[in-house]
């Protein structure tokens, strides 16, 4: 027998870039086909215009950095593409889609050195850099038209909207807010392409799980705080909270908990601190749908849980083997 002394990293996985990515995208599909179902061509030309916009730039971007074109095989360009489409609206401009997808790689990954080494999720950046600039543009919502090839819109208010309306207006959260969860769970609800389709999106979400490009830590703590800390508010004063079940499948709360939160370069790398990721995620997420001035907080919520993930990392690592734990080292 034999002694091989080799450096790192000792354990393998058969997962590498591109299966993570294209499998990720496999698992959008069902979410997009969806979107495409209730929103049309215009959802289409919104994909379309996205990918091909985030793959030109990074190519544009590689260039001008001297290097080869392989990145632009490993499927995060076009990821980056599609999960930016999933957050906006049908009938944005589609210069605007063009300036999401500049941000999203230019600023949002590339400016950092490229893939595995952004900080934050760069279609949550430039989601956020889009609502922050063109706020009413991001936020006219078409109503769906199942089946429909028009491109003619009619907008109207999302379910978490109309209930932040109503609370408004009212002084409590309406009649959106006990609608049935049909609509929202198979999509005939106004929001971005990746807001409707709870449904189709949890069957993505569970793909993933079941080929194992994610772990359950990040949206199982994710989804099970929404659900917990809205039921505690819904039961204290049904007035003026929404049933927890009307938060799981309303707003991007699926998007956000099975395919932005679990990105594995701004997520926590161990399962302890996923965990903590998630339940910061669910924390900030219900905060702002409560109390914030927007009706929905998922993307905020991510990008801030992206800034705390090293300090995450950095109190979860696990003990180095032959080390003392901290506890011990100061005893």
């Amino acid at each position: 027998m034999s002694t091989v002394l080799a450096p790192s990293p000792h354990v393998r996985s058969s997962v590498t870039i591109e299966t993570a990515m294209y499998g990720v995208i496999i698992a959008l599909l069902p979410g997009a086909l969806v979107g495409a179902c209730f929103f049309g061509l215009n959802a289409l030309k919104v994909m379309t215009i996205s990918i091909i916009a985030c793959l030109l730039f990074e190519a544009m971007v590689l260039k001008i950095r001297g290097m080869d074109m392989s990145p632009l095989k490993d499927g995060s360009a076009v990821l980056t593409g599609l999960l930016l489409a999933m957050n906006l609206p049908s009938n944005i401009p589609w210069w605007m889609v063009v300036m999401g997808a500049v941000v999203a790689i230019g600023i949002g990954k590339q400016v950092y050195g490229g893939l595995g080494y952004n900080p934050f999720n760069p279609a949550l950046v430039a989601r956020v850099f889009l609502l922050i600039s063109f706020p009413v543009a991001m936020t006219s919502w078409p109503v769906p038209k199942p089946l429909s090839f028009s491109l003619d819109t009619i907008t109207g208010a999302t379910p978490l909207g109309a209930m932040k309306t109503s609370l408004m207006m009212e002084g409590n959260v309406g009649a959106a807010a006990n609608m049935s969860l049909v609509d929202p769970l198979i999509g005939n609800m106004g929001g971005s392409l990746g807001e409707i389709g709870a449904l189709a999106l949890a069957l993505g979400g569970i793909y993933l799980l079941v080929r194992k490009i994610i772990t359950w830590h990040i949206p199982v703590s994710f989804l099970a705080t929404v659900f917990g800390m809205t039921g505690i508010y819904w039961l204290i004063n049904p007035e003026l909270y929404a049933p927890p079940t009307f938060h799981l499948v309303t707003g991007g709360l699926m998007l956000g908990a099975f395919f932005m939160a679990t990105d594995y370069v701004t997520s926590p790398v161990t399962g302890k601190g996923m965990v903590i990721f998630g339940v910061g995620c669910g924390v900030l997420t219900v905060f702002i749908r409560l109390f914030g001035g927007y009706p929905e907080g998922v993307s905020f919520a991510i990008l801030l849980m992206n800034a705390a993930t090293p300090i995450i990392d950095r109190y979860t690592r696990p003990r180095v083997f032959g080390y003392p734990t901290r506890k011990e080292a100061r005893a």
